[in-house]
């Protein structure tokens, strides 16, 4: 039945959509790549923050990505780690200089502040910085004047914008060290899952795509809810889960066909590193490999991680051309984009789709989700 359908839709697609590169004809469904707001549009504005989302949807981004971090009294927020010296001013407020403090998260010692010793009332007090200056000095122009958002904050302004503009824009949440929120009593999956639900986010056809580093939280939140379900894959390592059970498996593991087909499983898609695409040699971009092929034969959607514009990021025979790095990336057939540029993003997938085309299949994007639900699914 699931090859049936995928026929079926490419072929629709075909129909519906005419292609103008490989962008559409090797994608899982046939329809354009998404372009996913990393962290709101952080090129610009200071990450993780109701600015910078709302900027990101204004430059054409389909999903907008918040990383989710606990209080301590168990709400959700949007964070890139929960030790937030980094990211917020909190370093400067004396009212909060005894709470400074050394932790082990996932097995590095991190000193700092961290939320989960804040209520969220207190995380309020806060405001957010840009988290890498040197790099984006015009971003420190916003420092101090935006708040830590909740989750809620980001699916109400997800959900505002979506009517103000009449196209979906979607959610693309990440639990953040879920081992580590699991072992000091703040499990952050049935958070998660009931403010989704209560936001009437509860099938596959939600405009929502759950995604973790750790394989077992993905696996309990396959029984949990029926959202996608992506698996954060990294250029090394293995999932800190793994690390601490004694699975000696690799991220290198999960992607061999066996490895692809186990995470078909429990969820819809990969989210990789960018390099596992397409790998720099001597800091060239070189040729793809074949894992945009092989997740698609298992089922699986591809969305790559992360595009920036700054020449800091962009491989040696690209410096000055981030448009060429995405034309490039589009080509192998992936499903999506992570980027801290979503404008630059937007445009050239633009230019490789007629943008009413495209729109139409981002629009029943969902309806894709739903067709191409995840094996074995509870």
């Amino acid at each position: 039945m699931r090859h049936f359908l995928g026929a079926f839709l490419l072929g629709m697609a075909t129909i519906t959509v005419m292609p103008t590169e490989r962008v559409l004809a090797g994608t899982l469904t046939g329809q354009p790549p998404i372009v996913i707001g990393h962290r709101g549009a952080s090129g610009y504005r200071p990450e993780h923050t109701l600015a910078a989302y709302q900027l990101a949807i204004e430059m054409g981004a389909d999903y907008i990505e918040p990383d989710l971090v606990a209080t301590k009294d168990g709400y959700l927020v949007a964070r890139h780690e929960n030790e937030i010296s980094g990211t917020t001013n909190i370093a400067s407020l004396p009212e909060f200089a005894d709470r400074f403090t050394t932790k082990v998260i996932d097995g590095q010692n991190i000193s700092g502040w961290f939320t989960e010793d804040f209520t969220l009332a207190e995380l309020k007090t806060l405001r957010a910085i840009e988290r890498i200056p040197a790099i984006r000095p015009d971003n420190t122009a916003f420092d101090g004047l935006f708040e830590i958002p909740t989750l809620q904050e980001v699916i109400d302004l997800a959900k505002t914008q979506s009517a103000a503009l009449g196209r979906t824009i979607g959610i693309y949440p990440e639990t953040k060290h879920p081992t580590y929120f699991d072992s000091i009593g703040l499990s952050m999956e049935e958070i998660l899952v009931s403010v989704l639900n209560a936001n009437g986010y509860t099938d596959e056809t939600a405009p929502v795509y759950i995604q973790s580093f750790e394989v077992s939280n993905l696996k309990d939140l396959n029984t949990l809810t029926n959202v996608s379900l992506v698996q954060l894959i990294n250029g090394g390592g293995r999932p800190y889960d793994f690390a601490v059970s004694g699975d000696t498996r690799t991220y290198a593991d999960l992607i061999t066909p066996l490895g692809l087909a186990e995470i078909a499983t429990y969820a819809n898609g990969i989210g990789a590193n960018k390099n596992l695409i397409i790998p720099r040699v001597g800091g060239n971009l070189s040729s793809p490999t074949t894992l945009v092929d092989d997740a698609h034969a298992a089922g699986l959607l591809v969305h790559a991680w992360t595009f920036r514009d700054e020449d800091v990021f962009l491989p040696a025979n690209l410096q000055g051309n981030p448009e060429e790095e995405y034309r490039l990336f589009y080509q192998t057939g992936l499903d999506g984009v992570f980027s801290d540029n979503p404008d630059t993003a937007f445009k050239v997938r633009s230019a490789l789709v007629p943008e009413p085309s495209a729109m139409l299949g981002l629009g029943i994007m969902p309806l894709f989700g739903w067709l191409f639900r995840r094996r074995n699914k509870n």
